[in-house]
């Protein structure tokens, strides 16, 4: 069964993974001796679970899938908590959240789904408090700027990234503070540095971007990159990348690098800025359409390590490296979670 994603808390200590065998996994990590916790079975799901967060007080876990609703489930306790979060029950249309976060508080839980939406879910009063018009079509990932909260990254199908103060957020006629353009294919993932400045952005386009939310795009720029991704015709999930990856610029690119050098197909594969404590996050590493997992150097755009081999070129869709321990889990199409250890180039 496909792994579809895997992430360390961030302590380290636990692991949760997620199959298509609507099955989640957690596991306790402590001193690199990996021990069953828990496994809960997923509720509500269709073709498969597609992201889980960690709340960060250690006691709870979230899950998506195709479902008018979100998941939430206790790791710990006498008794199991299972309960269905209702975002969308008035919705005509099936519902799909791709991206979930907790908030830095746990007090709210911010996902985006199908059709450009965030929603806002408050847990104090367990209703969904906002639901936004944020994109033109499906929106694959969104991301808190910083431990503040109150600065959120959106981006999907549509191409430029959004940028949103959440005190500023209303229903109607909602409007983002800034955008991101420069991508000439769909965002599949974006991470944040955790320092209200910058993020970066995997993207169908074959390439991750950094972004400096202080350099903004021009009105031009957005034209630009909705223009080029309107014009994509390739289904990234049946189809290999059918160009060559463009290496040049679009008009109006705002972004600080790009990094070639991995792939990205069939699904909505994973890059994120490697750990603050071990590394002072100086890498890039991603997932790959071709079984690998990518290092790239943050300042230089170089690929540092390939780790191949594992993953029999099954997809890699998500990766994550221990906050504080010189690992990376990779969850592969395969069906396989690999450990790599001494991974940090020098």
């Amino acid at each position: 069964m496909p792994s579809t994603t895997g992430v360390y808390n961030q302590e380290g200590d636990r692991f949760m993974s997620a199959c298509q065998d609507a099955k989640i996994r957690i596991s306790d990590t402590t001193n690199g001796q990996w021990r069953r916790i828990k496994s809960i079975n997923a509720l509500d799901v269709g073709w498969s679970i597609l992201d889980v967060d960690f709340s960060h007080d250690g006691n709870y876990i979230i899950y998506s899938s195709w479902s008018q609703n979100i998941h939430l489930c206790n790791i710990c306790g006498d008794e199991d908590v299972h309960q269905a979060l209702f975002l969308a029950p008035d919705r005509p249309y099936r519902t799909a959240v791709f991206s979930l976060r907790f908030t830095p508080d746990d007090s709210e839980i911010i996902a985006g789904a199908n059709n450009g939406t965030i929603f806002i879910f408050d847990r104090e009063r367990n209703e969904r408090t906002l639901m936004i018009d944020a994109h033109e079509d499906d929106l694959s990932s969104v991301c808190l700027a910083s431990e503040s909260g109150e600065i959120i990254y959106s981006g999907g199908e549509d191409g430029p990234i959004k940028i949103w103060d959440r005190r500023l957020l209303r229903e109607t006629n909602p409007q983002p503070i800034g955008q991101l353009a420069g991508h000439f294919d769909s965002i599949t993932h974006i991470d944040s540095r955790q320092d209200g400045r910058y993020l970066l952005t995997n993207s169908k386009d074959q390439s991750i971007k950094l972004w400096d939310i202080r350099k903004l795009a021009t009105t031009a720029g957005i034209e630009a990159t909705r223009r080029s991704v309107s014009r994509q015709d390739w289904d990234y999930r049946w189809h290999s990348y059918v160009g060559k990856v463009v290496k040049k610029k679009l008009p109006g690119d705002c972004s600080v690098m790009t990094y070639y050098g991995h792939s990205v197909a069939r699904t909505l594969i994973r890059a994120r800025f490697s750990p603050r404590h071990t590394t002072g996050q100086r890498f890039i590493y991603c997932g790959d359409g071709m079984g690998r997992v990518i290092i790239y150097n943050l300042l230089t755009g170089q690929v540092e390590r390939t780790l191949d081999g594992g993953h029999s070129r099954e997809v890699v869709r998500d990766v994550s490296w221990h906050p504080y321990e010189n690992n990376i889990v990779s969850s592969g199409w395969d069906g396989k979670l690999l450990r790599w250890g001494n991974i940090r180039p020098e």
